[in-house]
């Protein structure tokens, strides 16, 4: 019997050698099969979706035959990215790249606005411009079906354990986190990482100090102070703008919902269903920034999150309907329409949360600015 020594085997993406035997439990996944039922054939009745699933396993069988490589299915993937672009966005622009060197592998710590879409624009950047793809953090509250974390892990994606909660096993999770981010980096295989845990509803992109930390755990373990250790990582804030947020009224009535109860309770299938409304919902305009690499010396967390912070504001690509929510009149008829379509769709209570959501970043571009 022979012992694995892997310490990353939990949370890693998948190898090339690993790919068969996934793609083939997936096929196998019961709750896989009836959710893409479910999506391609909801209006069909049970016995019909009966009918239908030995033909898809047969089906995706055939069609996954030939994905052998983590490399065959990040190409698989930026086929059907390339289809999503061409026909929910008004087109996707990126800047910084030039700055970055092709053969050097950075820490990307991105603004968060949706699930899915955040780090695959960042990817079809990057792969456009000839640069390595990332590697992609993802928390596990979005992996609890077994069939959620196998497509992520066959996609470049490692697993951000959220669900530790007691003492002892958080230290180990941190520690393992943070050696395999330096690892990946040592390794020539950059990193994409939100710079807070979950979205950030209300439009105000602010890094948590808790994060950086994080990042510094394998430096405490190899005894290098912080300053030192995080310029070691080549830390590139990312700034994604998108003009329109596919998600932006739910994400408003979800705020409301906790200022008027004190909480919110999420449905079973919320977070797939905001993952879904992420990819197919109209984003109009979409611009990716990738700052400058951090090479100063930040003594703090708290330090290195305002330099992030004043990179990604400051990068923010500020959109017509951003303008008017911070309230300039003058954009025209046609972007009040498109607001005023929006808080349709709301309690006049959480129509100030949608608002903000777009007017934040006006404001805090200001202050990167400042």
């Amino acid at each position: 019997m022979t012992i694995n020594t892997d310490p990353y085997i939990d949370i890693r993406p998948y190898s090339d050698d690993e790919v068969p035997a996934a793609i083939d439990r997936l096929i196998q996944d019961d709750e896989f099969i009836a959710a893409i039922l479910h999506h391609r054939f909801s209006n069909h009745a049970a016995w019909f979706k009966a009918i239908m699933t030995p033909l898809v396993k047969v089906y995706l069988k055939h069609k996954w035959s030939k994905l052998m490589t983590t490399e065959s299915i990040q190409l698989e993937v930026k086929k059907y990215l390339h289809q999503t672009i061409n026909t929910t966005t008004r087109g996707v622009t990126f800047s910084g790249m030039d700055k970055l060197d092709k053969q050097a592998a950075y820490l990307f710590v991105s603004n968060h606005r949706d699930i899915a879409m955040d780090p695959a624009l960042v990817n079809y950047g990057l792969h456009q411009s000839e640069h390595k793809t990332v590697r992609i953090a993802i928390g596990d509250n979005l992996l609890k079906k077994q069939c959620a974390a196998e497509l992520m892990r066959l996609n470049k994606s490692f697993i951000v354990k959220r669900s530790a909660k007691a003492p002892r096993e958080m230290m180990k999770m941190l520690g393992t986190l943070s050696s395999y981010i330096k690892h990946s980096l040592e390794t020539g295989n950059s990193i994409w990482i939100a710079q807070r845990e979950g979205r950030a509803k209300d439009g105000n992109d602010f890094t948590e100090p808790a994060i950086l930390k994080m990042f510094h755990v394998e430096g405490r373990r190899q005894k290098i102070d912080f300053a030192t250790y995080i310029q070691s990582l080549k830390i590139v804030p990312v700034s994604i703008s998108y003009e329109n947020d596919p998600c932006d009224v739910a994400k408003a009535r979800e705020l409301y919902e906790k200022s008027v109860n004190g909480c919110y309770e999420k449905g079973e299938f919320e977070d797939i269903e905001s993952i879904i409304q992420g990819i197919v919902g109209d984003k109009g305009r979409v611009h990716v920034a990738f700052g400058d690499v951090i090479d100063e010396l930040y003594e703090t967390p708290d330090a290195l999150a305002a330099e992030i912070d004043r990179q990604i504001h400051t990068n923010y690509k500020l959109f017509p309907i951003n303008q008017l929510a911070a309230g300039d009149m003058s954009v025209g008829a046609e972007v009040e329409s498109v607001m005023n379509a929006k808080l349709a769709q709301l309690p006049e209570g959480a129509h100030q949360f949608l608002i903000d959501s777009y007017a934040n970043p006006v404001r805090n571009h200001g202050e990167g600015n400042a």
